[in-house]
């Protein structure tokens, strides 16, 4: 069982008149003794296309333990429903950016032989690293390079080399395609603002996401370390954090997570001082 997003239905407010199972192609709800019911944890994705067709307010999102979505098993739920409920399982998929579950998806349809509803375009979404959806989930290059030119002289802008969106370590969908195969650089968020050459030297190549072991859960990010671990060919792990003692919380955790796994990932540590300066680190 994880801690993830989740439907929850507060029975007193249900009047089940069931205009929210319509707009749940997964199949998680159902009207049972005249109220909608969560009947599987593991058809509900926790992104709530449910909520906004429920008149009494009754369906929110919670973050619980929960079994963990199965897309496959759904999938055998909604070819029994047809070609457009297909579709719209697809689309909503592709609209929140939910593109591993989204290439899952279409996997499971070619192995039964069935036509692809998203036929097209849309069909390769799955396959591509730039997200579409809210501004706050999308996947972005945002590097450039600018040169100004100053009397006389020319003077190139510093290039930023974060190449992933959201950087936020809860944000981040352990399923996210650009975690596959990738390095990752877990800094503690003092990090950017204290060691002025942050981009070129710790950044650059890396996949980043972003934490703060102080004041954060610290058993969350736990958690979700081990998700991407599990779900992703992770091929490089480098913290970077302060000197100061509360940032060191997150090297265990790291160090913890890859040996429950396993794997052969490697780890690297970068500590930095507080008047900006690598102490520790390659």
């Amino acid at each position: 069982m994880v801690k993830r997003k989740i439907i929850k239905i507060d029975e007193k407010k249900c009047n089940g008149c069931g205009l929210c199972i319509p707009n749940c192609p997964e199949g998680a709800i159902q009207i049972i003794d005249k109220k909608a019911r969560l009947v599987s944890d593991l058809f509900c994705d926790g992104l709530g296309a449910c909520i906004g067709h429920c008149p009494q307010g009754a369906i929110t999102i919670e973050e619980r333990g929960a079994g963990e979505y199965d897309e496959r098993k759904v999938m055998a739920n909604i070819i029994e429903q047809g070609a457009n409920v297909t579709k719209a399982h697809l689309e909503h998929l592709k609209g929140h950016s939910q593109h591993q579950y989204l290439k899952e998806a279409i996997d499971f349809l070619k192995e039964k032989n069935i036509p692809l509803p998203l036929e097209g375009k849309e069909s390769h979404t799955a396959h591509r690293h730039s997200l579409s959806g809210c501004p706050g989930a999308k996947v972005m290059d945002l590097r450039q390079k600018e040169e100004i030119a100053k009397e006389g002289k020319i003077f190139i802008r510093q290039e930023s080399h974060l190449g992933t969106w959201p950087v936020q370590l809860m944000l981040v969908p352990a399923s996210a395609l650009y975690l596959d195969n990738a390095d990752l650089l877990i800094a503690a968020d003092c990090v950017p603002f204290a060691y002025a050459n942050f981009h070129q030297d710790l950044l650059k190549g890396k996949v980043l996401l972003v934490g703060c072991p102080k004041l954060d859960d610290l058993g969350a990010y736990q958690e979700k370390i081990s998700q991407i671990l599990k779900k992703n060919n992770i091929k490089s792990i480098t913290y970077a954090h302060m000197e100061v003692p509360c940032c060191f919380g997150l090297v265990d955790i790291i160090k913890s997570a890859i040996s429950v796994l396993a794997k052969d990932i490697l780890f690297r540590e970068v500590v930095i001082s507080i008047k900006g300066e690598k102490l520790d680190g390659p």
